[in-house]
């Protein structure tokens, strides 16, 4: 079959479609055409030799944390699926290649009405997006600012508060025109973080409370400045390190503020922990996405043999939502 690889760290050249191995599948796996997946910023990260996936390395290593297509073989112990089934699901790694193998666990069946590009822009960013409103505890009622409202994981996470009655919805991003297309998902208050202070303006639209949960993609650059923008018992989610690894932080305001700071990541988790999370996605996410209530937002599609200007593109900050890539049979 054919994939993209990463034969060496770099630039977006480096990637390389490849002839390899389609992968072994065992008895609780299925084995997957995949039709569409996905570009994410970890994936930029793997690219540069910034994040490997787990395990020991492979011969080829295919960057690629999510999937959609069609079952074409199923293990013994996968029950509830067939050869045919349409699925989408998150992978540790291999999303760009024509063939994937996934735990029977991981793999959630895609909406009649969804194309393959749609199905392909959603398990990474609503799984993520609500398994870090879980984290936070976050309720109805509750304001919430959402870094990065543009991105794929911030739109989703817009589009979730809503959905849970949360208000104001807050966000920030670097062009008007990306905080208006968030203002039409549900978006409240929208801060241009280039001429605007967002502290200032997350507690203006709080009434001076700050917000009761963060959802932050920068990390370091932010750190000081989330803590500040947080009520009095608030959470922050750490789900990004675009900003930076290390930073001071105010501990008597943690302390003071009674606050809690989460940090997650999905790649790494356990089997078990994986399947929790689809889980509760399942429940919780698909039937408003088969509803249309809540909806996969996509930018722009490349193909699979475009995959180095998908990262190009991405590596320009222009997208918002997210960037699909169409693998051919």
């Amino acid at each position: 079959m054919q994939a993209i690889t990463i034969p060496s760290y770099g630039d977006a050249d480096v990637l390389t479609l490849t002839e390899v191995a389609e992968p072994s599948h065992g008895s609780d796996d299925l084995l997957v055409e995949v039709k569409a997946t996905a570009v994410n910023r970890a994936d930029v990260l793997q690219r540069r030799g910034l994040y490997p996936p787990p395990g020991p390395k492979p011969e080829h290593e295919i960057p690629g944390l999510e999937f959609a297509g069609e079952v074409l073989e199923c293990g013994v112990n996968a029950g509830g699926f067939s050869p045919g089934d349409r699925v989408m699901g998150l992978l540790g790694a291999g999303g760009y290649a024509q063939r994937v193998a996934i735990n029977h666990r991981l793999a959630v069946r895609v909406p009649d009405s969804f194309s393959w590009t749609d199905a392909a822009a959603c398990p990474e960013v609503f799984i993520t997006a609500h398994d870090a409103l879980l984290q936070a505890s976050a309720t109805t009622g509750e304001s919430l600012l959402v870094h990065a409202a543009g991105s794929g994981v911030g739109v989703a996470a817009i589009q979730l508060a809503r959905i849970m009655g949360m208000t104001p919805v807050i966000g920030t991003a670097g062009s008007s025109e990306k905080l208006d297309k968030a203002g039409a998902l549900g978006l409240d208050v929208g801060i241009n973080y280039k001429d605007q202070d967002f502290v200032d303006e997350c507690k203006a639209a709080t009434g001076g409370r700050g917000a009761d949960v963060v959802l932050d993609f920068i990390g370091a650059a932010y750190l000081e400045r989330n803590v500040s923008a947080l009520a009095e018992k608030g959470r922050m989610v750490i789900i990004g390190l675009l900003g930076g690894l290390s930073a001071e932080i105010n501990l008597g305001a943690v302390v003071g503020k009674r606050l809690q700071i989460h940090g997650t990541l999905l790649r790494s988790r356990s089997m078990e922990e994986k399947a929790m999370v689809t889980r509760a996605f399942e429940k919780s996410v698909l039937p408003h996405l088969a509803s249309g209530a809540i909806k996969p937002v996509v930018d722009k599609v490349f193909t699979l043999r475009e995959a180095a200007d998908a990262h190009r593109y991405m590596e320009s900050n222009a997208n918002f939502g997210k960037i699909v890539l169409e693998v051919a049979g």
